[in-house]
């Protein structure tokens, strides 16, 4: 589990699926007891003590209701199929996950050259050139999105992107991805360069139960 700073107060928490329980139980012992309410998308816990845990639904919505605890961890333990499509400029890397097993995955780069500080017309030939190298690369990483992702979308639950925004809002606006886009889910994966083994951990990100917390006064 990581911890970082939460805007606007508390911490963001990581509680992976099969620790939901034990986080849950801590949070109690920690803080006393908490009543729990919640929607479709949120499960709030307000204990004895003034400490709050904000608990947002994985792959919403939930269905809602009492006893919410229960409906969380049921809901965020369930069997999902969800592609992943990771993008950098110059490397991608596309998979499907069935629960954390990779079954279908093809990683690759491009290359895009770096900037330069010359200027003139020899900085604007550059800077076409290297326009050009992204744009194929960027062609390269929608084609291997389809080519692996897509013959799974009739099974798909959700569709989880990452990388680098600039780099993967580029991908949106080639339109032969818009039924996999539609599947779209949060988090945001933010990796480094998108090989296999990046790949193959963004499970423990996009299983994972974000929880904003904020210790009593």
């Amino acid at each position: 589990m990581s911890a970082r700073p939460a805007k606007g107060g508390g911490r963001w928490v990581s509680v992976p699926p099969e620790r939901l329980n034990p986080w849950i139980d801590g949070f109690a012992t920690r803080h006393g007891p908490f009543e729990a309410t919640g929607d479709d998308r949120l499960v709030r816990l307000t204990a004895r003590d003034g400490a709050l845990a904000e608990l947002h639904v994985p792959f919403p919505p939930m269905r809602p209701g009492p006893p919410h605890v229960t409906r969380l961890v049921e809901h965020a333990r369930a069997a999902r199929r969800v592609g992943v499509v990771l993008v950098r400029l110059g490397g991608y890397a596309a998979g499907v996950f069935d629960g954390v097993e990779l079954v279908a995955s093809k990683v690759g780069s491009r290359l895009v050259q770096g900037r330069t500080a010359a200027g003139g017309w020899s900085q604007q030939r550059f800077a076409r050139r290297r326009s050009n190298q992204a744009d194929k690369a960027f062609e390269v990483a929608a084609e291997t999105a389809l080519r692996v992702v897509a013959p799974h979308l009739d099974q798909l639950d959700a569709v989880v992107l990452g990388g680098d925004r600039k780099a993967v809002d580029a991908l949106r606006a080639d339109r032969r991805l818009a039924p996999l886009l539609a599947l779209e889910a949060e988090p945001f994966l933010t990796v480094p360069d998108p090989k296999l083994a990046v790949l193959k951990e963004t499970p423990s990100q996009f299983r994972a139960v974000r929880v904003r917390v904020v210790d009593p006064p």
